[in-house]
């Protein structure tokens, strides 16, 4: 037996069970059939006086001969299909042989004649009685047995099947084969990290002045911006043990479970120190304790503990933990303060130039063609996260394998970035007036950009159906990454967002379901407009936005405290601003209708226009003007 392996009486019972099963279902049916002689020979060694000993079955009769007893002329033995001779042959002391029971009245008295002792087989009623009780339940018991290990682990120290375990995966630095070199675009958050690496490799070159190991490092940013990947790179570089877990991983259905849980987490790091415990999505338990009224609840418990590992009575030398967050703004005060998690470091979504560096290292082992331009295409792609890059990469990837080329070229990745944007093309066949429809209210978009100083560029205009659910879109493409936004600018989005719906009320003088998605997104800014950013002269520079998430913000809600007539006017200012940027785009377009209708009829005949296509008709009609 191995040393990791403990004995369990678990093995030792199911060895009795398996045992008693085999002897008498198995072997005592096989033994019985063996020493199997017909009724009539039974009779026989009954008349010579040869049976020493009767015992009485349910089902067969177990018969002893005499010690010396022999067998009748008749019954001779045959012995390779020859017949012995005619004396009598001798059997063996005590021979037992077994008859199937036959109903014979007589019996009794028979064996009472012969003077021959017979009696019943005694048979043990409270094993029959545990073994009826027991064998329907063992199937029962063995799959309740699994079912809990599996919940809790191995049967051992840490409460009734271990539920108290924690679930953290350990590993050692540098098994999670991540350094920041496989990181492009950290900036800042990587500075910070490496002095946390620094205080783990030399913690005496840092004791000399008297500095402390920060006790927590909290990473704050948006999804899909490599928090986890810069934990695991955190714990690579500096070569210690990395211990990984989710914070829905301490919380079960039974009570007291999560700190259990957080104890024995924090008890295998303190053996391992100096360490890295990362808590992945931590307001799963972190979440601040007035939002939950039931002060006894198992979050609570859990997070209490956790409170008191970090910052308690022990300390935790040479332990540091990072935890990874969406929704700072949750977290209970206890948790963010100084002497637990001392640092909160902002993972940002990356600039222009760290776009560049993430899109070389996703595209390292990619048979790039010679004309792709990274450069160009971070240019393009402001707004995206680290992981969108990842997937832009990989799509082209598969386009330029499905076509079986031999290079990703720039023609894979603005496609790769379309798919992103807009969705899968699809092929839905569309009737001429609805084609028209479509057709008029993207040009419309389009122009409106063109015209409007400021806008961003239009890259590509479709009228192919996408898998988002549009008929067709409009695809601009930034030039450079904004920080700031003026109010003239949000004025002229909306304008371009309703540019499709103007043209339609030009053309078609109605407007139709496929402005509800531009509708939704221009009312948005118009109420961020007046309840966030002051720039309602009838309301004026006062917020009335409720507080909303950082990072995963949805529809912006006003405050509970706003009073009715507050209220009344946002919603007079939202569709003054709404109305507003509707006008100048019809007026753009009623200025513009004959470019307006080159542009539709051409992107009714070719389906797809690019930014030279339709700059070329701006263009053309500037030089009509002018001569």
């Amino acid at each position: 037996m191995d040393k990791g392996q403990k004995f369990s009486v678990w093995y030792f019972f199911i060895a009795i069970i398996v045992a008693w099963l085999f002897a008498e279902y198995i072997y005592k049916p096989y033994a019985e059939s063996k020493s199997e002689v017909p009724y009539s020979e039974f009779l026989a060694d009954l008349d010579a006086k040869n049976i020493e000993s009767v015992d009485i079955t349910e089902s067969r009769i177990i018969y002893s001969l005499k010690e010396g007893a022999t067998v009748s002329p008749d019954k001779r033995p045959i012995i390779g299909g020859v017949i012995l001779s005619n004396r009598k042959t001798k059997q063996s002391a005590n021979s037992i042989k077994s008859v199937v029971k036959l109903v014979d009245p007589l019996l009794i008295e028979k064996l009472s004649n012969a003077g021959i002792k017979f009696g019943g087989v005694a048979r043990n009623g409270a094993v029959d009685l545990l073994m009826g009780i027991l064998l329907p339940m063992l199937p029962l018991i063995i799959i309740w047995y699994l079912i809990f290990r599996n919940m809790g682990g191995s049967v051992g120290a840490g409460g009734i099947f271990s539920f108290g375990k924690s679930k953290a995966r350990e590993l050692q630095g540098e098994m999670t084969a991540v350094h920041f070199s496989d990181i492009g675009g950290a900036g800042e958050a990587e500075v910070e990290l490496r002095e946390i690496i620094d205080f783990l490799k030399e913690p005496k070159r840092f004791d000399k002045f008297g500095a402390k190991l920060p006790r927590g490092v909290l990473l704050v940013g948006p999804p899909g911006t490599g928090k986890t990947l810069l934990a695991k790179a955190t714990a690579g570089e500096a070569g210690v043990p990395f211990f990984f877990i989710t914070g829905s991983s301490f919380v079960e259905m039974f009570v007291g479970v999560g700190a259990a849980r957080v104890r024995d987490l924090f008890g295998q790091a303190k053996k391992k120190a100096p360490c890295i415990i990362f808590v992945d999505e931590i307001d799963a338990i972190g979440q601040s304790r007035m939002r939950n009224f039931n002060s006894n609840s198992e979050q609570e418990n859990t997070l209490n503990q956790l409170l008191t590992e970090m910052d308690g009575f022990e300390a935790n030398n040479g332990v540091v933990i990072m935890g990874a967050t969406n929704r700072p703004e949750i977290l209970d005060q206890a948790l963010t303060r100084p002497g637990r998690f001392d640092r909160q470091i902002q993972v940002v979504l990356p600039t222009e130039e760290g776009r560049e560096e993430i899109l070389k290292i996703h595209t390292k082992k990619l048979p790039l063609a010679p004309e792709i331009d990274l450069r160009a295409i971070a240019k393009v792609t402001p707004g995206f996260s680290g992981a969108d890059l990842a997937n832009i990469a990989n799509e082209a990837s598969l386009l330029a394998a499905r076509r079986k080329a031999e290079h990703v070229t720039m023609n894979d990745f603005d496609l790769a970035i379309e798919r992103v944007v807009a969705g899968l093309q699809r092929k839905t066949p569309l009737t001429p007036e609805i084609r028209k429809k479509v057709a008029y209210h993207e040009s419309g978009h389009a122009l409106v950009a063109c015209y409007l100083p400021g806008s961003d560029p239009v890259h590509k205009v479709s009228i192919i159906p996408t898998t988002k659910g549009a008929l067709g879109y409009t695809l601009q493409m930034p030039t450079e990454d904004q920080y700031l936004i003026s109010e003239s600018e949000l004025k002229n989005r909306m304008a371009v967002m309703l540019g499709g719906r103007a043209a339609e009320l030009l053309i078609f003088n109605e407007g139709s379901t496929g402005a509800s998605n531009d509708l939704e997104r221009v009312t948005e800014i118009a109420r961020r407009m007046v309840t966030e950013f002051g720039m309602s002269e009838a309301l004026g520079p006062v917020r009335y936005a409720a507080p909303s998430m950082t990072y995963l913000a949805g529809a912006t809600q006003a405050r509970e405290d706003t009073g009715d007539n507050t209220a009344r006017t946002i919603d007079e200012e939202i569709k003054r601003f709404v109305i507003e940027a509707q006008e100048n785009a019809l007026n753009i377009l009623r200025t513009h209708e004959k470019v307006l209708h080159e542009v539709a009829k051409t992107l009714q005949e070719k389906e797809v226009i690019n930014h030279e296509e339709i700059q070329a008709f701006v263009d053309k009609e500037k030089e009509e003007a002018s001569s």
